[in-house]
């Protein structure tokens, strides 16, 4: 008899192990965390983003109680999932001095940096400030800050083609372009919590400015370097002008020029000294120089007083005695002529006075 190996219904399967259940869960459980971060991490950059809308309706309302009204058009925070980046189709500014208007900017941070905040403009700027209106446009801005707990560690803006037009300035309009401009700033060393001090630097690349080819008798670009410290900086806000030059003068605030340096064809002036604000809001101080070929501007200052003609002959005198009209040899170039020092320029009561003589038609205005 043969005996029937087959099992009743029901029993033809074994039941799954448990092990095989395990193998199946770990299967499933990377893409189960990582569903599970990535509904964390957006859940709070969309507290991250709350918090800075907050942040900045809170910042405005504050402002705007000091008399100063910011609006951003078109105000949108994005930059999900690593960052937020705020967008302004434009970017106004109004307060009591005056109306200011940037265009479409961009302002980003990282979630991971949330100090470090980095922005650009298209532009154009547009300020009306009493009977002055300025204008500037550029090919590319860009700017970055980097906050700290107690201030900041570094500022810097950078910007390509820059060209500015101002009107309504005595005597007359003002234009200035340049290839390239950098400005930079961070805390003086040994000196921002005593002094509130900044150390600033500004470089200003082939720049054009009629006005100071009509003074110097060259067209050629200048180039400008500046490396100075600003006491007393950490007091400025988003006052008004007067408000906030006149807080900066009554706290003793003063402006060190470390190096300024001017180069324009073969004429170049370096100058260091340290100015502030006198009484009556004129800036005050004395600055000493060295330069080269500038006998010309020599003129171009006298001439000014006695006429174009008698002005150069005056001007290439007063080179020659200085020795800053002295042709360098065939074999070094212009550029290269060293420098002579001058005699002191001290800014006092509005006047501009060089080597104890006060340069006729110049005065110093008021600042505010």
């Amino acid at each position: 008899m043969v005996q029937d190996r087959t099992q009743p219904d029901g029993e033809t399967g074994r039941p799954p192990k448990r092990g095989w259940r395990r193998s199946r869960l770990g299967l499933f459980l990377p893409y189960i965390l990582l569903a599970v971060i990535a509904a964390g991490w957006s859940a709070g950059w969309f507290w991250i983003r709350g918090r800075t809308a907050g942040e900045i309706d809170g910042w405005i309302a504050r402002e705007a109680a000091a008399g100063r009204t910011w609006t951003c058009a078109d105000r949108t925070l994005g930059g999900y999932p690593f960052r937020i980046e705020l967008r302004c189709s434009a970017v106004t500014l109004e307060r009591a001095d005056g109306r200011f208007q940037l265009g479409p900017s961009t302002a980003v941070a990282q979630i991971y940096q949330p100090r470090l905040v980095v922005f650009e403009s298209a532009g154009p700027f547009h300020v009306e400030q009493g009977d002055l209106t300025g204008d500037a446009s550029w090919k590319a801005l860009q700017g970055s800050f980097h906050g700290a707990a107690e201030g900041f560690t570094r500022a810097s803006l950078v910007i390509d083609a820059p060209q500015v037009a101002v009107t309504g300035a005595d005597p007359g309009p003002i234009a200035v372009a340049g290839r390239h401009l950098e400005l930079h700033a961070r805390p003086s060393p040994g000196r921002y919590e005593s002094e509130g001090a900044v150390d600033v630097s500004l470089r200003l690349m082939q720049a054009a400015v009629p006005q100071l080819d009509a003074l110097t008798g060259t067209p050629e670009p200048a180039d400008l370097t500046l490396d100075a410290t600003l006491t007393q900086a950490t007091i400025l806000r988003t006052g008004t002008v007067a408000r906030e030059l006149e807080r900066w003068r009554q706290a003793g605030g003063t402006l060190d020029l470390n190096g300024l340096s001017l180069a324009k064809g073969a004429q170049r002036v370096q100058a260091k000294g340290t100015l502030g604000l006198d009484a009556a809001h004129r800036p005050a101080g004395q600055i000493d120089l060295r330069a080269a070929g500038v006998d010309a501007l020599v003129g171009g200052i006298v001439g000014q007083r006695l006429g174009s003609e008698r002005g150069a002959l005056v001007g290439q005198l007063v080179g020659g005695l200085l020795g800053l009209s002295r042709r360098p040899e065939a074999d070094v170039p212009s550029d290269s002529a060293p420098l002579k020092a001058l005699p002191p320029l001290r800014l006092v009561d509005g006047k501009l006075v060089f080597s104890g003589f006060p340069i006729p038609n110049v005065r110093v205005p008021a600042l505010y």
